[in-house]
């Protein structure tokens, strides 16, 4: 009996240590899926990052400081009556179809779709449909449920490409074609490039908070000199 405890546990053993790494498989299976949509792994982020340039022009092209939420080509359409909302439903196919080019199956998209007519529809009201314009972002609500397909189908989990997207084009060419590729791979660097916006908005907060804030002090201090309260 203890002969048999031992061989069942070396056998036991011995299938661990054989076993591959359960990563391995996963890549393994990842790049079968790509292969079976006959994509690869550089051609999906490159389509995926088309996608983000597109959502961003069209519903985030001006945002907040280091957030996702502004306002883009999408709400400037929605202020021409009828026609510029046909004009955005239009163009927000365009989002659809690089979707389906990743292999997104077309009922993964349905709330897209369905967003990208809501958005048609409130935008025809003047005025307060091109305020909800800047809420209701079909084209980033496609690049949402494309990323998620591609994590759970493909493995890929990077998202600088699609939240700095032209930057991140812009970065990657200085990196692999620029002789001083070293200095703009370094970490910090790349960090600092694709930040640019965020850092230079803050600026201008920063800028606009210090202007009002000597406003008015001054006010104050010119109503306590005329009011005798200074």
């Amino acid at each position: 009996m203890p002969d048999n405890n031992i061989k069942a546990k070396a056998k036991s053993l011995a299938a661990k240590l054989n076993k591959p790494p359960a990563t391995k498989a996963a890549n393994i299976d990842y790049q079968a899926k790509l292969a079976e949509h006959g994509l690869t792994r550089e051609q999906v982020i490159a389509t995926e990052r088309k996608l983000a340039k597109f959502a961003n022009t069209m519903d985030s092209l001006v945002r907040v400081p280091f957030t996702k939420q502004g306002m883009g080509a999408d709400a400037a359409l929605s202020t021409i009556p009828l026609a510029g909302d046909l004009a955005g439903l239009a163009l927000t196919s365009y989002a659809f179809i690089l979707g389906r080019q990743l292999g997104v199956p077309a009922h993964k998209m349905t709330p897209a779709v369905r967003l990208a007519f809501i958005d048609m529809v409130v935008g025809i009201v003047p005025g307060i449909g091109t305020v909800l314009d800047i809420f209701i972002r079909p084209s980033r609500k496609t690049l949402g449920i494309v990323h998620e397909h591609l994590h759970h189908e493909y493995g890929i989990t990077e998202t600088m490409h699609m939240d700095r997207p032209f930057l991140h084009q812009s970065l990657e060419d200085k990196q692999q074609q620029s002789r001083f590729g070293f200095f703009w791979r370094n970490p910090v660097v790349a960090w600092l490039y694709l930040h640019i916006p965020d850092i230079l908005g803050l600026l201008v907060i920063i800028v606009i908070g210090w202007g009002l804030w000597t406003v008015i002090s001054w006010l104050v201090g010119l109503f306590g000199k005329t009011t005798g309260f200074g």
